[in-house]
């Protein structure tokens, strides 16, 4: 993760160091992926929240992304051990996610009106309303580190039985499989935060 942490951090330094008004490769990279990713959360928070969020919410999706990518180097799994594949990092990220959404919930309506959210739609569903707050964190990280566990055993199995051929087409699909995962979770984490900071009727 450490390793992860710095590659991330140097490509970031060489990438924006220099910027022009014409971009070279890296900082072409940086600002494809910048504006790629703006369009997409702005989708599901709308531009002014997108933008607000945007830092942290591009961090996680960059790290988790790039973690999940490391499987696809040889040696993973023997020579290093992928990221999210191990459930302490992802239940880290989903706890990290849970304070950012309670925080940003606080923040936006205060403490007490955002505790009267849990109270709506029927003042019963309380109990519910809170326990599905404590849910969602462990469901993203049991559903990242199991998919992402899944997939590396998956892997390895299908190279022990075939050798040749199909543990190319799996890699292959990793690729996507891989990208759909950091997606899912920055996805969820949005839309949470923008359940939280939704304003009030």
């Amino acid at each position: 993760m450490w390793v992860i942490m710095a590659v991330i951090l140097l490509f970031s330094i060489l990438a924006t160091r220099n910027m022009k008004a014409v971009p070279g490769p890296l900082q072409n990279i940086a600002e494809m992926a910048v504006s790629s990713l703006l369009g997409f959360f702005s989708g599901v928070l709308g531009e002014k929240k997108a933008r607000h969020y945007f830092p942290m919410l591009a961090t996680f999706f960059i790290l988790i992304i790039v973690s999940n990518y490391c499987g696809l180097i040889p040696g993973a799994g023997e020579l290093f051990t992928v990221p999210t594949s191990v459930l302490a990092v992802t239940a880290a990220l989903s706890t990290i996610s849970f304070v950012a959404i309670q925080s940003s919930g606080i923040k936006k309506h205060g403490v007490g009106k955002y505790l009267l959210t849990f109270f709506k739609p029927v003042a019963v569903l309380f109990p519910i309303m809170l326990l599905e707050q404590f849910i969602r964190p462990i469901s993203m990280a049991l559903r990242l580190y199991g998919n992402i566990y899944g997939e590396e055993l998956a892997a390895e199995t299908l190279f022990e039985l075939f050798p040749l051929g199909v543990p190319i087409v799996m890699h292959v699909l990793s690729l996507l499989f891989c990208f759909i995962q950091a997606m899912v979770f920055t996805m969820l984490l949005a839309v949470f935060i923008n359940e939280a900071t939704e304003d009030e009727e």
